[in-house]
Order: C-alpha cells, then sequence, then structure tokens
C-alpha cells in the first residue's frame, strides 16, 4: 500500500521525531488492490520542519502549498505531498476555507475531509486509522460523506461533483442521505470555477463507470448539464430502441473509447432527441434532423466549459452526421476521412460510436454495431495503404499551386481538394510532377 517515495518521506519525518501517515486516496485505492495515482502523506511537522527534516535525508522539496501547511517532496522519483494535520475554518464563500488551524491528530486531520473512503490513514507499523467506517464503505461499494453530509457539501460545492465523479471511476453507490444532500445543495457547484467543474466532469466521463454514475446521479449533475433533465425518462417510442434517452446514452458512453472526444460526443450524440421528438399517426416515435440540431445544442453545452474551439468543433460536427449511412467498401472508409479533412482519428471516432450506438439499441441494432465495426476494420486498410485522404498528404501544397500562377485566396483550397479527390479516385498518381502538370493544363483551360 505504502510506495516507496511514501515510505521514504514517513521514515525521514518519524526519524526527526513527528508522526507521518499515508492518507487520502492512496488508502482506499491500496484497500481496493489498485495502483494509487499519487501520494499524501499527512504529519504533524508545520511544513518549514518537514522541508528541514527531509532535505536533511537528501529528498528534494518545493514549497507548492506553504499557506495550507503542504510542501512536495520528491522520494524515489516519486511526488509525495506533505501536509501538517489541519482543520478548516468556515467556507463562507462556499469553495475554500477562510482560514486553515494545524492540529495535533490524524484524527482530526480526517475529520475535514469529504467521504470516508477518503478518510482513512495508514502507517507502515502502526496500520488502518479508520475513525469514521471508511473500509467498511468501500468493501460495500459505497460513498458517503463524513458526518453531516448536507454541511459537507455546504463548505464546498466542488465535492457535490467529486461525489459523482467517484461513483463513476469506482463503480460506487452514492449512499442515499449523502445523495439526498447532494440534490439538495448541488447549487453550490455554481461557485465553483468553470475550469475545475470541466476537470471534474472530464475525469467522470472517461471513468471506467461513467454510465453508471450518469443514471445515478443525472439530476444532481443537471445543475451544470440540465439537457439531461429532458433526455431522463424520454420514452423513445420506437421499434429500434428499449431504453429512454438517458439509459440508451449512459450505455453508449461506457461503450465508446474512454477519452475526452469519444465519451462527450457519446454523451451528447442524442442531446437534440427530445427536441426533434414526435409521435406519428401509427403512435411511433420519431427524431428527425436530430443531429443537425444536435450539433448546435452540442456547441451550447460544449461551450459552458473550458475547451478549446477546435475539440468543440470536432465533437459537433461529429454529432451532427452520426447518423449518416456507414461505409461499406474501402472508398467509402476512404471518402469518410476525407470529407473530415484527413482526421482518422475523427473517423475511428465517429465509427465507434455508431458501434457502441447499435449496441445500446433494441436487437436490431446488432446489425448496425456490425456494420461499424467492419468499417473500423476498412479505416484501418486504408490508413495501411497510405494513400492520401487529405490534402496534406498530397505530394504538392498551395505554395506549388500559386507557383503555377494561381493568385493567393480560397480558390487555392478549392485547387487542392479537386487535386485530392482525383487522386483518391485514381485518375492522376500522388506523384509532384503529375499533379503539378495537371494544375498547369487546368490554369491554361481557365486562361490564367
Amino acid at each position: 500500500m505504502v510506495s516507496p517515495g511514501a515510505r521514504l518521506v514517513i521514515e525521514a519525518l518519524e526519524d526527526a521525531g513527528f508522526e507521518a501517515w499515508l492518507v487520502g486516496g492512496a488508502v482506499r485505492d491500496g484497500l481496493l488492490g489498485r495502483p494509487a495515482s499519487d501520494a499524501d502523506v499527512a504529519s504533524s511537522a508545520l511544513w518549514p520542519q518537514a522541508a528541514q527534516a527531509l532535505r536533511r535525508r537528501g529528498v528534494a522539496v518545493h514549497e507548492t502549498g506553504t499557506a495550507h501547511g503542504t510542501v512536495t517532496a520528491v522520494a524515489q522519483r516519486e511526488p509525495v505531498e506533505v501536509t501538517t494535520f489541519r482543520s478548516d475554518g468556515a467556507y463562507s464563500d462556499g469553495r475554500r476555507p477562510d482560514e486553515v488551524r494545524f492540529v495535533g491528530s490524524i484524527e482530526e486531520d480526517l475529520a475535514r475531509r469529504d467521504f470516508t473512503v477518503n478518510a482513512m490513514a495508514y502507517h507502515p507499523q502502526r496500520g488502518l486509522r479508520d475513525p469514521f467506517g471508511g473500509q467498511r464503505d468501500v468493501l460495500l461499494g459505497v460513498i458517503r460523506a463524513v458526518g453531516d453530509p448536507a454541511a459537507r457539501f455546504s463548505e464546498d460545492g466542488l465535492r457535490v461533483l467529486r461525489a459523482c465523479r467517484f461513483c463513476a471511476q469506482l463503480g460506487f453507490t452514492v449512499e442515499d442521505g449523502t445523495l439526498a444532500a447532494m440534490r439538495s445543495c448541488k447549487s453550490m457547484v455554481l461557485n465553483v470555477a468553470t475550469e475545475r467543474v470541466t476537470d471534474e466532469l472530464n475525469r467522470l466521463l472517461t471513468a471506467p463507470s461513467a454510465g453508471k454514475a450518469l443514471l445515478e446521479t443525472w439530476d444532481v449533475l443537471a445543475v451544470v448539464l440540465p439537457e439531461l433533465v429532458a433526455m431522463e425518462g424520454l420514452d423513445q417510442r420506437n421499434p429500434h430502441h428499449c431504453y429512454d434517452v438517458l439509459a440508451h446514452t449512459a450505455r453508449v458512453v461506457d461503450g465508446v473509447a474512454p477519452n475526452a472526444l469519444d465519451r462527450w460526443l457519446a454523451l451528447l450524440h442524442d442531446v437534440a432527441k427530445p427536441a426533434a421528438f414526435f409521435v406519428d399517426e401509427k403512435g411511433v416515435g420519431h427524431f428527425y434532423g436530430h443531429g443537425r440540431l444536435g450539433q448546435a445544442m452540442a456547441g451550447e453545452v460544449l461551450g459552458r466549459f473550458c475547451f478549446s474551439r477546435a475539440f468543440v468543433d470536432d465533437v459537433c460536427r461529429l454529432v451532427a452526421i452520426h447518423d449518416d449511412a456507414t461505409p461499406t467498401t474501402e472508398k467509402g472508409a476512404a471518402r469518410l476521412v476525407r470529407s473530415l479533412g484527413g482526421r482518422f482519428d475523427l473517423a475511428r471516432a465517429l465509427l465507434g460510436l455508431r458501434r457502441a450506438d447499435g449496441l445500446a439499441q433494441a436487437a436490431g441494432g446488432a446489425q448496425r454495431a456490425e456494420a461499424a465495426t467492419r468499417a473500423l476494420e476498412l479505416l484501418d486498410a486504408v490508413r495501411a495503404t497510405g494513400e492520401p485522404v487529405g490534402v496534406g498528404q498530397l505530394a504538392i501544397d498551395g505554395n506549388d499551386v500559386m507557383a503555377c500562377g494561381l493568385a493567393q485566396g480560397p480558390q487555392v483550397g478549392v485547387v487542392l481538394r479537386e487535386l485530392l479527390d482525383q487522386v483518391m479516385e485514381g485518375s492522376v498518381p500522388n506523384r509532384r510532377d503529375d499533379l503539378l502538370a495537371l494544375v498547369r493544363a487546368q490554369g491554361k483551360e481557365m486562361g490564367r
């Protein structure tokens, strides 16, 4: 449970006469048999004392958060945060404590933490210190607030999203009283910086049990993703679907690759279904145009958070075409990549979505999933050939086109795209001399 770096830090502090414990996620993950992503040590030493004791042992120390009693040690090439036992004061802004008080025991330090599974301490000799039943909740697979859950969430709105995220990362269920408090305190999330909200949502969506978290905490997440409200419970009334829109979406999220592009695309691919929904005279539900409408809605959703313009554009363009026909030949797969600007990553994300989408439908959706799986294989075959599917892979570029007499401007791009079409159709080889000859010939025909 204790990594070599954390063990060295604990030994150095205790050899200097201080008390030190491994705390937080590393203890929880150790009980779960999972590798810990980071190591945190809580100590009775004030930060200058901790820094001195560690440097005496040859450990590099960086003063990263001294106002809160924190330094970062680099031991055995591993960063280890070392923080003085502390208790937080009042949270008047609903985000950060007004003051931090250094305290004398590990129990007092653990009492300030958010959830029982994060409020445990471990020592290589003294074993587990667990005053709030965190080990029990780890075994039960439960997220439970330390103490009064409403008080915990009223102190810091970020904890509301952290509970949702831990549900996704650990596959745990939020305890009823804690979930009720999350619902009543969810407006506290509005006190959290957009950057932190974005980070929590990304970590939730890319986690192994993201779909479970969406289904269990959708009404909490609705404070930042209000579109989930209309999706939940919407009976699609269509023979192709056996789940409501939210349940379908959750399954699609879990069915695509765990990266930001694929997961946000999965979350938003049907975001416009509630708006596009209508029932025909036979009682069958339809969603005509929900892809194009979803393109605009996805842009509005992602615009609330801290994403690059390029990322937003990528997700939105794929939402718009997610229901289009799937290619059945290598030429079709190549044309798909070409339509996406030569981006194999976007084509793979789109086809991965279609596969997961089919698997999250009624029985007939399996055929759509199989078609998408075959298209992914075709995509790999296209990539293996090395044939150009984007203008950037042509043997000439815009400067070459202008050297043939075409003035700088949008027409240069038009010429390159026309050349790419002809190369992909096999009417001209992708060789510099051949392409330049074609440009010159076309120029003469146009009187340039």
